[in-house]
């Protein structure tokens, strides 16, 4: 089938509009010389309905960009058509010009009152009436592709959601089970952004002896960072550094910041938090990577930053990460999170800050501390997806059985 000549492909899948005149008018005479008027002029289609109760049908066929139309027609008024014109969702924005016999002031408001954009004494100037066809049919064209473009924005927006939720789907099914018995309990959330970020986080035992326990943060948002956050959570689950004792969280950070360096990752580097902790001897080793210090909550109600201050995450080459330690006491709770779970903005106010969080955490009861954080922080943004992914583990730790 040929392309419609009135509308053509254009950039970015738009349609292009060729300027599309409709005259409806019972005297051929006048149609005759209106058509005279615009043969010879480039890119204006010319079309003609001599029986007005046919415009409608004929106007919805066609989609002018603009129509000329008489007022004084027999078995339809001029100013009633009008009136049925800005009726009907396919032609209420077409712009319509009246051409009419009548200069009467009163007769051109009511066409002006019923939705008529321009007025013309029939027969008009050939270069006036060519330059508002095209005036007129310029802004409607204007407007049409206005909406194909917001159309098509919406329609790419929704494709880009819908990406986006299967990247969320599929981290969140790399994510470890809770752990509800044993010396050692998990729980966690992980609640992605409407842009998904590149949280990710694991743990497991490493040996009888050893827990391991990290969370990672890519920069940026998006399906990229959500990819480079599941390398790298293969990377660490799968145990794929070699000649790395993963015990040692200095030597994971390390090997780490040699495997992701950013120019080999679009510019994308992350921030991490590694622990190991020895069930033998209660011992938590760590380590962070530009990332926010875990929170240890012994017995005591202390709160206790966890923290061993390193570069992220493939910034710079070569650098030798550093590790910390600490005892964990048997009934401790430690939570590792991203800034995500803390830097919120409140409307017209600050971001909710670092020691706010921690006194928050602190004061919460050793159950349900995660749900009770992630209502508290929608409730003080004022959203309930939030800007920023989401991801908190709790661990609990009890003495080594038989120990």
């Amino acid at each position: 089938m040929p392309d419609d000549p009135r509308t053509s492909p254009g950039a970015a899948g738009l349609t292009s509009h060729a300027v599309t005149v409709l005259l409806i008018d019972d005297q051929a005479m006048v149609a005759e010389a209106v058509r005279r008027m615009l043969a010879d002029e480039p890119g204006i289609v010319f079309h003609y309905c001599q029986d007005p109760t046919k415009a409608i049908q004929t106007a919805e066929r066609l989609q002018p960009t603009v129509i000329l139309q008489d007022l004084v027609m027999p078995e339809i008024d001029g100013l009633t058509l009008a009136k049925f014109f800005r009726s009907r969702p396919k032609l209420k924005d077409t712009p319509l010009i009246v051409l009419s016999t009548k200069e009467e002031p009163a007769t051109k408001a009511e066409a002006f009152a019923l939705g008529a954009n321009d007025y013309l004494v029939k027969l008009p100037d050939k270069v006036e009436l060519i330059a508002r066809i095209r005036h007129h049919s310029r802004g409607y064209i204007s407007l049409l592709e206005r909406n194909e473009a917001y159309r098509a924005l919406q329609e790419s927006q929704k494709a880009l959601a819908d990406e986006l939720a299967k990247a969320a789907e599929y981290v969140i099914s790399l994510l470890p089970p809770p752990l509800a018995q044993g010396d050692i309990r998990t729980e966690w959330s992980f609640v992605p952004s409407a842009q998904l970020g590149g949280d990710a986080f694991g743990y497991h035992a490493l040996d009888p002896d050893h827990f391991a326990l990290y969370l990672l943060d890519v920069c940026n948002h998006g399906v990229g960072p959500a990819l480079l956050s599941v390398q790298a959570l293969n990377v660490l689950r799968n145990q794929m550094l070699p000649g790395v004792d993963y015990r040692d969280p200095s030597q994971v950070l390390t090997a780490l910041n040699d495997a992701f360096p950013m120019d080999r990752h679009n510019n994308l580097y992350f921030t991490a938090w590694y622990g190991v902790y020895d069930r033998r001897s209660r011992v938590m080793r760590f380590a962070n990577a530009g990332h926010p210090p875990a929170l240890l909550l012994p017995p005591d109600g202390q709160v206790v930053d966890l923290i061993k201050g390193n570069l992220m995450i493939g910034a710079m080459p070569g650098i030798a990460y550093k590790s910390d330690s600490r005892i964990i006491e048997p009934g401790s709770r430690l939570f590792v999170f991203s800034d995500g779970v803390y830097e919120v903005a409140v409307p017209g106010g600050e971001y909710w800050q670092f020691a706010e969080f921690r006194d928050y955490m602190a004061g919460l009861p050793p159950t349900g501390e995660i749900e009770a954080l992630l209502a508290h922080v929608r409730q003080m943004g004022r959203r309930e997806v939030l800007a920023d992914d989401f991801s908190m583990v709790k661990a609990t730790f009890d003495g080594f059985p038989g120990a």
